[in-house]
Formats: structure tokens, C-alpha cells, sequence
């Protein structure tokens, strides 16, 4: 992993998605560190540097469904950047089949909070001393599906939805933003936020049922492309 080479250089951490993130800051000198699974995209650093020619980009390995994967990546991202500016919590799985994590635990939730609220407890100390740095968590308005977190059946053990586990998933990260911005509110340094990227014309709709898919396809006319998904993120 290499430190930048800018004086000054925004560093930012996203997980996955990293190329249309990076045309956000056109005229900002970028320090990207992009996480992403094993076997991940292999054109990913090269869509990046394409999109911003500028940006110093890592590939830094990064499973989130895997807490052991999470904590050797916080390792590595510590020891070569001492402050982050900026961690963007983008990656995310969306209605796929009833799977669970390494770690046992229902692949949605696993994932799409628990694996980013781990990352963004083993980086903070990176952020906390730099002025104007940012934790956002990308949400959903699909949150309101399932508005609760069903504590007596967390994993989905008696019953699954695929769609309701998804919902879960999104609201459990804004409570978490909601909580994290109340504790550092008192630092004034650092803030939390989240976002909602709107119909975004991403990979992460590949397992939609159809259903879902039927009446998002009305929708069509107001998706947006990727970049503009990206924006509300940055």
C-alpha cells in the first residue's frame, strides 16, 4: 500500500464503487482507498484512474461480510494513512438468496451494517483529529418497507423476506449514523451522515425479485445513472 503524493490531498476510503465516487472531487487532489472483496471487479483501479486521472488509488482487500477480513483491512489502512478524511460506507448486498456471513450471521445485515459499523469503529481514531472529516452511510429509502429491526427474529431463522432483510439493513444504518453523530457532535471535528442514492443504475439490483423488479422497471425513466447516485454520497 502506498501513501500519497499529494500535499494536502483529500484521503478518502470507499468501500466498492470507487470509480464514479471519484468524479465528485474533479478539482480536488484525491487520495482513494477502495475496498473490495477478493475477486472482485479486476478493472476497478483502471475505471478510477480514468475517471480521475489526478486521484493516488489503493485496492485494499476488503470482505465485509468476513469481521476478520474488516479488522486486517482497519490494520493496514491505519498503519499506511495516518488521518482519513473521509469513509464512505457504499458496498452493500440487495435482496440476495438466504445466506448467512463467516461469521453466522444473516448476509444482508452482516454486510450492509454490521460489517461497516465494525470498519468505521476501527478507523475513527484516523478521523477524529482532522478537522471536517466525514463518516457517510449509504442508506435507502427502502428503510421505510420494514420500518423496525426485529430483534426477536434478527437472523431471520423463522421467517425470511429477502426484501424485509434488505429494509432491515438500511434502517439499522441510519440509526447507526443517528447515534454515531450524537456521540461526536461533542468533538466537533467529525460528522456523520448518511445518504440515499436515489434508483441508481448499479450491479446491486442483480438479484431483485421479480416482482420488485416489474414495478421498478416503471421507474426507469427517472433512474439515474451511477454518477449521480455517487454525488449524494460524497
Amino acid at each position: 500500500m502506498r501513501r500519497s503524493s499529494f500535499v494536502g490531498a483529500l484521503v478518502a476510503l470507499v468501500t466498492s464503487a470507487g470509480a464514479t465516487l471519484a468524479q465528485s472531487y474533479p478539482t480536488h487532489p484525491v487520495t482513494m482507498m477502495v475496498g473490495f472483496p477478493p475477486g472482485g471487479p479486476t478493472d476497478t483501479l483502471a475505471r478510477i484512474v480514468a475517471a480521475q486521472p489526478d486521484a493516488d488509488v489503493t485496492l485494499q482487500e476488503l470482505d465485509l461480510s468476513s469481521l476478520a477480513s474488516v479488522r486486517a483491512a482497519a490494520v493496514a489502512l491505519r498503519t499506511a494513512y495516518p488521518r482519513i478524511d473521509l469513509l464512505i460506507n457504499n458496498a452493500g448486498v440487495m435482496y440476495p438468496p438466504k445466506q448467512t456471513t463467516q461469521d453466522g450471521f444473516e448476509l444482508q445485515f452482516g454486510t450492509n451494517h454490521l460489517g461497516h459499523f465494525a470498519l468505521t469503529g476501527l478507523l475513527l481514531e484516523q478521523m477524529l483529529p482532522v478537522p471536517g472529516s466525514r463518516v457517510v452511510t449509504v442508506s435507502s429509502l427502502a428503510h421505510r418497507i420494514q420500518a423496525r429491526i426485529n430483534f426477536d427474529d434478527l437472523q431471520g431463522e423463522r421467517s425470511y423476506s429477502r426484501v424485509a432483510a434488505y429494509s432491515q439493513s438500511k434502517l439499522a444504518n441510519l440509526m447507526f449514523t443517528y447515534e454515531l453523530q450524537r456521540r461526536l457532535s461533542g468533538a466537533g471535528t467529525t460528522i456523520a451522515v448518511a445518504a440515499h442514492p436515489g434508483l441508481a443504475s448499479t450491479e446491486l439490483a442483480r438479484y431483485t425479485p421479480a416482482i420488485v423488479a416489474s414495478s421498478a422497471s416503471a421507474s426507469k425513466m427517472i433512474e439515474a445513472p451511477a454518477t449521480a447516485g455517487a454525488r449524494s454520497a460524497s
